[in-house]
């Protein structure tokens, strides 16, 4: 199996796990479901975009996406809950 169809496939299991917690309510849904927003960008970003081969670049993206991502959790636990 070739490196694009393994992407594929892992973005279609990361794209049901969003739709099966996307039923649940609470903040542990929430950080699940960012969580898998992190892991369908990184698996766009190293799959798609080939960043994972620049040395650098893939962590150079995906750390402050990370936290920005962690922040809007935090901004939908304590204000929005």
């Amino acid at each position: 199996m070739d490196d694009l169809t393994k992407n594929w496939l892992i973005l279609i299991a990361l794209t049901l796990g969003t739709v099966t917690l996307a039923a649940f309510d609470g903040r542990l849904a929430v950080a699940g479901l960012l969580l898998l927003a992190w892991a369908k960008a990184r698996a766009i970003l190293g799959g798609f975009l080939h960043l994972d081969a620049a040395p650098g670049w893939l962590p150079a993206i995906t750390v402050p996406l990370g936290f920005w991502l962690v922040l809007l959790w935090g901004v939908d636990a304590v204000l929005l809950r």
